[in-house]
């Protein structure tokens, strides 16, 4: 038996959380915005809980440290505040705008639940195998490797300006850089 509780409006909490976290998912600010600061103030420690493992969970990126920071900064302004004094929804309305518009992945919440709750366990001699493959494996050292700050790059000729211009054109995902077009 769950406990009957209600948010400011007469919401039932755990369905403002859902629809909290499903609302950031699907990049609906609006709808993630009214229901974060539903929350707040009486459940405010709950949602940035919320916030902060939403971030971990459906962002993709590095967004959990500018929650995390937001959530820091929402404690400065409310240092020995408790309950309806609570200010600083701002900070609430900042995460929430950030979180429903980075980039969305489930990736670490699929790998979590892959290894976690994967059905079929390994017997002890199974995973000891699998280990015995794995340090058996020789892996082939790709090209790339051998530029100008390894010994075969240095004798193969490798320059710095090589390093720079290829190294910058391998970037995955790259963005765009107060250098671009320097040459070195």
């Amino acid at each position: 038996m769950g406990y009957d509780l209600r948010t400011q409006r007469g919401y039932d909490f755990y369905e403002v959380a859902s629809a909290l976290q499903k609302s950031i998912r699907r990049g609906d600010a609006k709808l993630a915005g009214y229901m974060a600061l539903e929350l707040f103030p009486r459940y405010a420690e709950y949602c940035w809980k919320r916030l902060l493992t939403i971030s971990a969970e459906d962002c993709h990126g590095l967004v959990t440290q500018e929650i995390k920071a937001l959530y820091d900064s929402f404690h400065v302004v409310n240092k020995g505040k408790r309950g309806e004094d609570l200010k600083g929804r701002i900070f609430i309305s900042k995460a929430v705008i950030i979180l429903c518009t980075c980039g969305h992945s489930r990736d670490a919440d699929v790998l979590s639940n892959y290894i976690y709750d994967k059905k079929q366990l390994l017997s002890d001699e199974e995973i000891e195998r699998a280990f015995e493959e794995a340090r058996s494996e020789r892996m082939q050292i790709p090209e790339y490797v051998y530029d100008c700050h390894t010994r075969k790059g240095k004798a193969m000729g490798r320059t710095k300006q090589q390093f720079f211009e290829e190294e910058d054109r391998a970037l995955s995902n790259r963005q765009l850089s107060i250098f671009d077009g320097v040459r070195f």
